[in-house]
């Protein structure tokens, strides 16, 4: 069994982790501990996690937890969003001519965010462009907790059909993934981190793989760190072995 450190952008990603991709990579030898949010700063000997975007107190928390676990079965990976990403991300300046092939972009965001950290145990992620395009390959499943919002829910779908994958939404202020989910659904602004989670759910995962080869990529990666050691049969995958 391979352990994992998630470190997530938000409590939006921490609970998709938690409650969808916990069980799921367990099923592949796995443990994904409950998930980290990420750290933005450091105070009184305090580390203060969420709400921000800086890249160095990120790592440095990465870093020390890295120190802390030094076993060769124990692996680091991040959920962080690339749209509004802080501009001091190791290579996104360079990346920058890349813009029109989005996939290409990101991976070579992660590449020079893999260099920086330095240790083959760590497997950056960025999501391209946030969380909210997952929930574009199945907006339907919005109508679960909005009443009356066919219009809006075919006013998303439309932007959904426009697109080869929702991981080509492109990440503009007023257009990124969560601008247009809002602007047809206000309501979703004050709910993000319980209904985006759900949304995601009920989407499935095995659609969202489909439908974001990005994404899909990233969790073929995290199943395939069980094979590095005996997987233990468990009454419950989600629950290491004492």
């Amino acid at each position: 069994m391979a352990r994992l450190y998630l470190f997530a952008e938000g409590q939006t990603e921490q609970t998709f982790a938690d409650t969808i991709l916990v069980p799921h990579l367990a099923h592949f030898g796995v443990y994904l501990r409950r998930s980290v949010l990420i750290a933005t700063g450091r105070r009184h000997g305090r580390v203060h996690r969420g709400g921000g975007r800086m890249y160095l107190p990120m790592k440095n928390d990465i870093l020390r937890f890295l120190r802390q676990e030094r076993g060769q079965d124990v692996f680091f990976t991040t959920m962080i969003d690339l749209y509004a990403i802080h501009a001091d991300m190791p290579g996104l300046a360079a990346a920058e001519p890349l813009r029109h092939d989005p996939h290409r972009r990101v991976r070579e965001i992660e590449r020079s965010f893999a260099n920086d950290i330095g240790d083959p145990r760590f497997i950056p992620y960025i999501q391209l462009h946030e969380f909210e395009a997952f929930l574009f390959a199945g907006v339907e499943s919005f109508g679960y907790f909005y009443d009356g919002a066919e219009k809006a829910i075919g006013n998303l779908k439309a932007i959904a059909d426009a697109h080869a994958s929702p991981e080509q939404i492109d990440d503009g202020p007023q257009t990124a993934p969560s601008k247009r989910i809002i602007e047809n659904l206000p309501g979703y602004e004050g709910a993000k981190p319980t209904v985006g989670p759900q949304v995601a759910e009920l989407i499935g995962l095995a659609t969202i793989r489909a439908k974001c080869p990005h994404f899909d990529g990233w969790v073929s990666r995290l199943e395939a760190l069980g094979r590095l050691a005996p997987v233990p049969q468990l009454d419950n995958p989600a629950v290491p072995p004492a």
